[in-house]
């Protein structure tokens, strides 16, 4: 499955008019720290795609990998009541596996809400559809390709 899910990654980032930035990492980038150590950038640049649910829609927040996501602010910015998300339904409707969950390509079309604290740097890393490939780009264009509106959604 990774393999079409990449392709789908890179398939929409080359349709949204964004180089095709993915790099592989045998070693793995299931977690903000792992990717961040792959790449070998700080763990905040690492944006991480988290999925909520919202009845059945999916509800994304791609967030600084410093960052753990308030889901009250989510509610509160979305307008919609959010809960955690299980694995097998984020699969199930993202068409990714958890610790591969990109911001782009998903098989429903979700709410996306980007945390505004990544707007602040030059250069983000996430997630390319599997647990082992990441892409490269700037706030900006993962605000644009990604369909999000910038919020905060940091806890604390």
């Amino acid at each position: 499955m990774s393999g079409s899910s990449v392709d789908r990654v890179r398939a929409a980032l080359l349709a949204a008019g964004h180089a095709d930035t993915i790099r592989a990492f045998p070693d793995g980038t299931r977690s903000a720290a792992d990717a961040a150590a792959a790449v070998g950038c700080d763990v905040a640049a690492i944006a991480k795609s988290i999925v909520f649910r919202a009845g059945a829609r999916p509800v994304l927040v791609i967030a600084s990998g410093a960052n753990r996501v308030d889901m009250t602010k989510v509610a509160a910015a979305t307008g919609l009541a959010v809960k955690r998300a299980e694995g097998s339904w984020v699969r199930d409707v993202t068409g990714f596996a958890i610790g591969g969950v990109a911001p782009v390509a998903h098989l429903t079309p979700p709410v996306v809400l980007l945390d505004s604290e990544l707007l602040a740097l030059d250069r983000v890393w996430a997630a390319a559809g599997s647990p082992m490939h990441v892409f490269e780009t700037t706030p900006a264009d993962l605000l644009r390709i990604s369909g999000a509106v910038a919020a905060d959604v940091k806890e604390g």
